[in-house]
């Protein structure tokens, strides 16, 4: 057994690609996710999220994998396309056999195999449940987001595919807050062209007619790999070669997704975003960018809205710490919490083994949320969340106590987030939060936050 967890991952990859390998010499068919066609849970070492996007257009019912976590981009696909699964689980590949009946349920992080005719009425009764719960908070979908004391806060959708946009207007999306352009390179063999980007694009843009779509330029790199893109094998892919720092080595990519980014924004309220930006220097080449693709369209008499906003997403500890520097730089600040939490507190967040450690209420988290916040006020510009901590009613009310103004998160997520922000008052909140911060650790931070909700709320589950 390799017990380096990178080389061990990286001998299954081998395997996989030794086993696809062996079976097309033997004239035999390679399952994977385009090839399903009928209704089934996928048990799997683990999906890459190019695997997942497939699952998009598929009769896959759920899954669950030996590998990953919560924040893992995997585990986050899944749960913006609103399919069920577990991951992380370690040995559910070895006890499972094929074609026998499972249960996946997503919303509690369990897995039962083999289940019992109970077990199966069982969760025939919790889907129900769960069913009427998703019907109740549809009522909450479009009503505004205003706060008890006349807050008004935005509430806006991540997505990552074009079709997300209907349900995600359906969910009383204010908007994209986040659009993930990576799909684009995922499952092809060639680069996707200027003109397949601007469609792509100007097709979701239309879709929220005046509301706000923010697209990421791409983040390439980490735990998203396209298979065309000439990408080094790094032992530390997080802090590699991905993002920004990619898109500056590849100019030419880079330079012509900003064209097509441009390009839409004549169809609609379009924003563009930088991710893992470090610092001024960085976001300034960035912006350099922007305006030789601004050039290029004036010459070729290709329209485009010329006061386009431009943000980033601040997710690097560096870039929290010169929030202030930044703000004066860009139109609006977005906190990725899934990597600023990872390099902050120095943990591989797609680790089942150290994801314990992952701990959103960890006092430097959020005090490094306030620093963001904070600047990005004095500069006179707004903040939001984009981040998986964004969409947990949890930490709803702890995030209005920090000044944010603007939500992100999976589409499904919205109405019971908008709920919790409806009951709440930002004044009350920001007093709570200024005592939470006076506590040393995540666990005593935790421990009165829950007994705050439970005091607020009694009629949540958190």
């Amino acid at each position: 057994r390799i017990e380096d967890k990178y080389l061990r991952e990286r001998g299954h990859d081998l395997r996989q690609i030794g086993h696809r390998v062996l079976e097309n010499l033997a004239g035999r068919p390679v399952e994977s996710v385009a090839s399903i066609r009928e209704p089934v849970i996928m048990i799997a070492q683990d999906l890459s999220p190019a695997d997942t996007a497939q699952i998009l257009n598929s009769p896959v019912l759920g899954f669950a994998t030996d590998v990953g976590s919560k924040t893992s981009h995997t585990a986050i696909t899944a749960r913006s396309l609103g399919i069920p699964a577990v991951v992380g689980l370690e040995r559910v590949t070895r006890e499972f056999m094929e074609n026998e009946q499972a249960v996946v349920d997503g919303e509690e992080g369990v897995v039962v195999l083999r289940p019992t005719a109970e077990t199966v009425r069982e969760y025939t009764e919790k889907k129900k449940a769960y069913s009427l719960r998703i019907r109740d908070l549809a009522k909450f979908a479009k009503l505004p987001a205003v706060t008890r004391d006349g807050k008004t806060l935005k509430l806006l959708a991540n997505i990552e595919f074009p079709e997300e946009a209907e349900v995600s207007l359906r969910s009383g999306a204010d908007g994209v807050g986040l659009y993930r352009t990576e799909f684009l390179y995922l499952n092809r063999r060639d680069l996707p062209s200027e003109e397949e980007h601007f469609q792509t694009y100007r097709l979701v843009a239309e879709k929220f007619a005046r509301q706000p779509v923010t697209i990421r330029t791409i983040d390439l790199g980490g735990d998203k790999f396209a298979s065309q893109l000439e990408l080094a094998e790094e032992m530390n892919p997080a802090m590699g070669l991905r993002a920004i720092r990619f898109c500056l080595r590849e100019r030419d990519i880079f330079k012509q997704q900003i064209r097509a980014i441009l390009r839409a924004s004549s169809y609609g309220d379009v924003n563009i975003m930088f991710p893992m930006i470090s610092g001024v220097g960085e976001l300034r080449e960035a912006l350099a960018v922007v305006e030789e693709a601004k050039a290029e369209l004036k010459k070729r008499r290709i329209s485009f809205n010329r006061r386009m906003r431009a943000g980033i997403m601040v997710e690097i500890p560096s870039a929290a710490i010169v929030a202030d520097q930044l703000a004066r730089e860009v139109d609006f600040f977005s906190i990725g919490t899934n990597d600023l939490i990872q390099y902050a507190l120095a943990i591989d967040r797609v680790n089942e083994h150290v994801s314990y450690l992952y701990e959103p209420l960890h006092p430097a988290i959020l005090r490094l949320i306030r620093r963001i916040v904070d600047a990005g006020h004095d500069a006179g510009i707004p903040v939001a969340m984009c981040g998986e901590m964004a969409g947990e009613p949890l930490y709803s009310y702890v995030l209005l106590g920090l000044g944010m103004d603007e939500w992100s998160m999976n589409a499904t997520s919205i109405p019971r987030v908008k709920r919790i922000l409806r009951k709440s008052a930002a004044y009350e909140a920001r007093d709570f939060v200024g005592e939470l911060l006076a506590h040393a650790t995540a666990s005593d931070i935790a421990g009165i936050l829950m007994k705050k909700l439970e005091d607020l709320f009694p009629e949540e589950h958190f």
